[in-house]
């Protein structure tokens, strides 16, 4: 067999195998909007079939007066986006001044900075949630987004940013009278907006779907709960809303469908430079 017949059946089979790994995530996702669409008494029917006997738009008005979700919505987003952006800026100051700033104790103080990564969230639930009563945050839109936004994984990400900006940029502009705030807002930020996108979404993403802190630091869910906790309230004494759940479910990835679509960009040029790309 010639090197071009071998070429072309390696090509053949990675986009076979492209297709079935496509296939395998899009299948729970047209299930989810299938049954989204399906009348209560059919979800569970046998024999079973992916679509109903009639299409209920109605499913995605009754998600609204079933419970108060677009309060849920509006939550969620207000939590994500004030969260995003205080992590944005904290992660950018932070990973300017373990880069460029020069300090006494900089890279073992980074160090012990970035080990917090090893600590599994879970461990931090009981200090945290006394630390937030002490405050006296508990059932409060701060204790929601605070606790989480001073983590070292944006600051590492944007720190390796930095390193890869020529020093001689900086130093240039340190010449012409430039200080290290002004090199910060006006030269080493617009460099790394691929940098900021990616982080943007990363954190987003958590914010948006986080559950277990929010279920423990709420008490009045019905005024401040998030998507996520909003979602386990279709669970309830009379039994599950499943077509409801799929509905709001669809809802709920509308947000962050939006904000991958919007920074799609700066995504993918963020993550070919970062490495996060396998390379």
């Amino acid at each position: 067999m010639s090197d071009h017949a071998v070429r072309r059946v390696r090509l053949v089979i990675s986009h076979v195998a492209l297709y079935l790994v496509a296939a395998a995530f899009l299948t729970p996702l047209v299930y989810m909007l299938a049954t989204s669409l399906k009348p209560a008494d059919e979800v569970f029917q046998s024999p079973p079939s992916l679509f109903g006997s009639l299409i209920r738009w109605e499913n995605y008005s009754e998600t609204f007066e079933f419970l108060p979700f677009g309060k849920f919505v509006l939550n969620g987003l207000a939590v994500a986006i004030c969260g995003t952006v205080v992590v944005l800026v904290a992660s950018a100051m932070s990973a300017y001044a373990f880069s460029r700033l020069r300090w006494r104790g900089r890279d073992g103080f980074f160090l012990v900075f970035l080990a917090t990564l090893m600590i599994p969230q879970e461990v931090l639930v009981v200090p945290m949630f006394m630390l937030m009563k002490w405050f006296g945050w508990v059932d409060s839109f701060q204790a929601l987004i605070f606790p989480w936004a001073f983590t070292a994984f944006g600051t590492f990400m944007l720190r390796q940013f930095f390193l890869t900006v020529p020093e001689e940029i900086s130093e240039g502009a340190r010449i012409d009278g430039a200080g290290s705030v002004r090199i910060f807002t006006s030269i080493m930020l617009p460099l790394i907006r691929p940098a900021l996108a990616v982080l943007a979404v990363f954190t987003f993403i958590n914010y948006w779907n986080s559950f277990m802190w929010p279920l423990i630091i709420i008490n009045t869910v019905d005024e401040k709960a998030t998507v996520p906790l909003g979602l386990s309230l279709f669970v309830g004494q009379q039994g599950t809303q499943w077509n409801l759940i799929m509905a709001a479910s669809v809802i709920s990835m509308a947000p962050t469908a939006a904000l991958l679509i919007l920074l799609q960009k700066h995504l993918i040029r963020g993550i070919a430079t970062s490495g996060l790309g396998g390379r």
